[in-house]
């Protein structure tokens, strides 16, 4: 592949910009005590409505972990957070830059939502009760193999792992360990030293 084709690879998978992604678990209560789990994600599957809250609970904070594990952080996305005119951090206005981050919002004190969200590096320390997972990979250095980078920010974000539904938080597959970039085009013949009879 020519350096030209490379770099266009590249500049497809990081020029158009994509709506920042947002999932929300929330423990619903009742009269009677009981509660039920809701996730934004429609396919997935929630437990049947229960009084036992602690599990409940235990099981709502892993699928809101499920899907930032599930999710592949994307460079080219907008931020959540300046999509929603910044509403997670009214009393401090500032403009979307820098990085995105996967993060999750969690009030430990309400205890009854958990949000996962791509916003930018920005907002994410302005927004209350928010813990960063995760990073966009960064661009490549310039020692790096552009096609390299490529394959990595092309990577699929799994779409049917957690959108297809799954009866517990521990189905989701684990995010895939990143495979070596580039392999050398080396045989495994020995090497042969000079003056050596082939």
């Amino acid at each position: 592949m020519s350096t030209t084709e490379r770099t266009a690879v590249y500049s497809e998978s990081t020029t158009e910009r994509l709506p920042g992604r947002a999932w929300t678990v929330r423990l619903q209560g009742y009269s009677d005590r009981s509660a039920t789990v809701t996730c934004t994600t429609e396919a997935c599957r929630m437990p049947l409505r229960s009084k036992d809250l602690a599990s409940l609970r235990a099981f709502a904070a892993q699928h809101a972990a499920a899907h930032a594990r599930a999710a592949t952080v994307r460079p080219n996305a907008w931020c959540h957070c300046g999509s929603q005119r910044c509403g997670a951090h009214p009393d401090t206005r500032t403009y979307c830059a820098g990085a995105v981050v996967m993060i999750l919002r969690h009030d430990s004190t309400v205890r009854r939502v958990w949000s996962v969200e791509e916003v930018c590096e920005t907002c994410a320390p302005l927004i209350p009760n928010a813990t960063v997972l995760a990073r966009a990979a960064r661009p490549a250095s310039s020692n790096q193999r552009p096609a390299a980078t490529a394959a990595q920010v092309q990577a699929p974000a799994r779409p049917d792992s957690v959108a297809g539904g799954f009866s517990s938080p521990s189905a989701a597959p684990a995010e895939n360990t990143v495979a070596p970039a580039w392999r050398s085009r080396r045989t495994s013949h020995p090497r042969r030293r000079p003056g050596q009879a082939r």
